[in-house]
């Protein structure tokens, strides 16, 4: 029975075991070239993927870039203020200038002061580029009394505008007119007058002296 498959016996048998170079030098080098296609193919992922975080990373579009982090946000401005920015240095009162009437002059910390009187001169700046100014003001009442007052304004919303105001009385029985009386006296001085309360008040920046030079050379210091 042994002769029926001669071939079978006779041939050597062929190995399920990995191939040397000298039994497939072709499939070997297909194998290695294929090995080396999938490392390149790896690697171009992996660097084209790099390259996407980075481009994503550095590019100005991005949902939160680093630098807007930084960025602080917009304030809220309020339309009625940017309506007094836009028509400085003139003022919603001016036309009141010289004309007697019931007066209303709003201070923080303190009551308000309401007279009958007359708004002697008022004074801002030409312009506001940083969104914020003051107002100066001078009124003369009834009584012979001056009060001045001082409003300063922002055109953030949530900014309150604040307000100050002060009371001359010329009267030698007031407190203020005492002290002072008391210490001219002592230098032999002239007795302080409304003229010398406005300059404490205010002082003798830009913005007052433009007040006082609507005030007739009232404030100017005369010499010879």
């Amino acid at each position: 029975m042994s002769s029926e498959y001669p071939q079978v016996v006779s041939q050597p048998a062929v190995s399920a075991g990995p191939q040397t170079s000298e039994q497939d030098p072709d499939r070997e080098a297909a194998g290695h070239q294929g090995t080396s296609n999938d490392d390149a193919r790896r690697e171009a992922i992996v660097l084209v993927r790099g390259e996407a975080i980075r481009d994503q990373k550095s590019k100005p579009g991005g949902n939160s870039p680093p630098e807007d982090k930084d960025k602080s946000p917009k304030k809220a401005v309020s339309e009625a203020k940017i309506k007094l920015q836009s028509s400085l240095p003139s003022l919603g009162d001016d036309a009141d200038v010289g004309v007697q009437k019931e007066q209303l002059v709003t201070r923080d910390g303190k009551a308000d002061l309401r007279f009958t009187g007359t708004l002697l001169a008022s004074a801002a700046p030409p312009s506001a580029p940083q969104g914020q100014w003051q107002e100066y003001r001078i009124y003369e009442t009834n009584g012979g009394k001056h009060v001045f007052s001082k409003v300063t304004r922002s055109v953030i919303a949530e900014k309150q505008d604040t307000y100050d105001a002060e009371v001359f009385d010329p009267s030698p029985s007031s407190v203020p007119s005492k002290l002072l009386r008391g210490a001219r006296d002592l230098t032999h001085s002239r007795p302080m007058s409304w003229t010398d309360a406005a300059v404490a008040f205010f002082g003798y920046d830009p913005l007052a002296k433009a007040l006082y030079r609507k005030l007739s050379g009232q404030f100017e210091e005369h010499i010879t």
